[in-house]
């Protein structure tokens, strides 16, 4: 009988010892987690400046007036706002129809503007 205590108090011990184990193992990787969190937060702060920067120099090159500035120089003088009748509109549909194949979902009224006429 005391053989199988003495076995049952090891098996014990040992499933006591694995647990232990298992618990500050995964206390380790937590604490792994929280040593990394504050360089990965800082990271992603860094990130978001720099898209909020990219953002305020897409709107400001955006901006009607920055465009009549640059439509003024020297360098983009040659380009012209065309006129409406120099604008040629070709159907979408016309193409459409002329194919056999054409999915039934396929709306073939839609326009799209290809360029201008000189």
């Amino acid at each position: 009988m005391t053989k199988e205590l003495l076995l049952k108090i090891t098996f014990c011990l040992f499933v006591f010892g694995f647990c232990l184990y298992s618990y500050i193992d995964k206390q380790n990787k937590l604490t792994s987690l929280k040593i990394y969190l504050p360089e990965l937060a800082k990271t992603v702060d860094i990130i978001k400046a720099d898209n909020n920067r990219l953002q305020f120099e897409i709107e400001r090159f955006e901006n009607p007036a920055h465009l009549m500035e640059l439509m003024r120089s020297p360098e983009y003088a040659h380009l012209k706002h065309p006129f409406v009748d120099e604008v040629m509109k070709i159907e979408e549909g016309v193409a459409i129809k002329e194919k056999e194949d054409v999915h039934p979902l396929i709306k073939p009224s839609i326009s799209v503007t290809v360029g201008s006429k000189k």
